[in-house]
């Protein structure tokens, strides 16, 4: 297939297009989506193969012996992240947000303070301030437009209330593929503190060149205390399926997630895990190779042709597809910049605050698209700030 055939998607009940205009006041007809994080492109033959063969059979009732799904992640993490895992470690959640509630939920109690780095993706907040949490923001340091952690700040936060960390890796909305070294000082944080780590790792299989991701598994001595999260829906534009995988090595941590699973009925649809299935394969991994070597050139064009603009400064990614625009520079102040973004310029794009404390100067953008859509958006943004050329 190729990246660069563009897809028109509005009117079909996607999020991204038809919902860009009552939320931010951007006209689909002339407007550009770069807010929801899928992609605008379609997923790979083998994926729709097996939707294809569902219809062809015609009969959708339910799921049973789940071995070569199971099987399939097993190959994926050992083939793609050298992670061995073993099939009674996964439990098929309806997407990453609800394993992340489903963490939440297992594993802490109503009051207690839950840890997150920010900024970071905004549905872990909704999700703890939801459940009668304590959202505890933890802010990155923005290190020349590179996000760093400072444990020694954080450790003067902790005040014994928190039962939970949870950590995006890769990071979204930064782009870091955080380093071994950073891993372990997040394991060494969690062991101090006496907390379980979440390690939402969704966008794995998004790196960059020269940028390999490291499973928060790979630390040793966390074992005891250590939730995955992974999922095929974000490298494989199906996040509609809402499948994810919560893999847990630990038996106590296993029967604490398995007794909330079972006492809230969970169970995964049949659509998602027979594209999963498909999705881990040789076929798809040879799309993702493609996808990353394509995401990879949208990555360079937006940020050439943003960087080239006074006052905006597009954070350099490691991983994800997501630009996080830094728009400090401007001297502007946030509602101004975004106006420009969004009514001149005609691009819905999410908001920093969001993302919790730091997020307040920039705008995320979504370049997951054909190129030619990315050279769109950066001639709008060029001429939406024209007058500080």
């Amino acid at each position: 297939m190729s990246f660069d055939t563009p897809i028109d998607r509005r009117g079909t009940h996607c999020v991204k297009w038809d919902m860009m205009e009552p939320i931010y006041g951007v006209d689909a007809q002339d407007g550009i989506a770069m807010w929801v994080a899928d992609m605008e492109f379609r997923p790979p033959q083998c994926v729709q193969d097996a939707v294809k063969a569902m219809h062809d059979h015609g009969v959708y009732g339910y799921f049973g012996d789940d071995s070569k799904y199971l099987a399939a992640i097993q190959w994926w993490m050992n083939t793609r992240h050298g992670w061995k895992i073993e099939p009674e470690w996964v439990f098929t959640t309806h997407g990453l947000v609800n394993g992340t509630a489903m963490c939440v939920d297992a594993f802490t109690n109503p009051g207690d303070g839950v840890v997150l780095f920010t900024p970071v993706y905004h549905a872990f907040a909704k999700v703890i301030n939801a459940a009668g949490r304590q959202v505890v923001e933890c802010q990155l340091t923005n290190d020349a437009g590179r996000y760093e952690f400072d444990f020694d700040s954080y450790d003067a936060q902790m005040t014994g209330n928190e039962r939970m960390v949870i950590l995006c890796s890769p990071h979204n909305p930064g782009g870091r593929v955080w380093t071994k070294a950073e891993l372990q000082a997040v394991a060494a944080f969690a062991k101090r503190h006496d907390l379980i780590l979440v390690s939402d790792e969704i966008h794995q299989d998004l790196t960059f060149p020269g940028h390999t991701h490291i499973p928060m598994a790979h630390i040793d001595g966390i074992e005891d205390r250590l939730v995955m999260m992974t999922a095929t829906t974000k490298t494989f534009n199906i996040a509609g399926s809402h499948s994810g995988n919560v893999i847990i090595e630990d038996p106590d941590l296993r029967r604490q997630f398995g007794a909330r699973m079972a006492a809230l009925g969970l169970s995964p649809n049949s659509f998602g895990l027979f594209m999963a299935e498909a999705a881990y394969s040789p076929e798809g991994a040879a799309w993702v190779d493609d996808l990353r070597s394509y995401l990879d050139g949208n990555r360079r064009a937006f940020d050439e042709g943003v960087n080239a603009i006074p006052g905006l400064a597009s954070m350099p990614l490691e991983a994800t597809y997501l630009a996080w625009v830094d728009f400090s520079g401007t001297g502007m102040g946030r509602d101004e910049f975004t106006q420009r973004v969004q009514q001149d310029a005609k691009i819905a794009v999410n908001h920093g605050p969001t993302f919790g404390t730091g997020g307040e100067p920039f705008l995320r953008f979504n370049f997951a698209a054909p190129r030619a859509q990315i050279d769109e958006a950066v001639e709008r943004l060029a001429k939406a700030f024209g007058d500080l050329q």
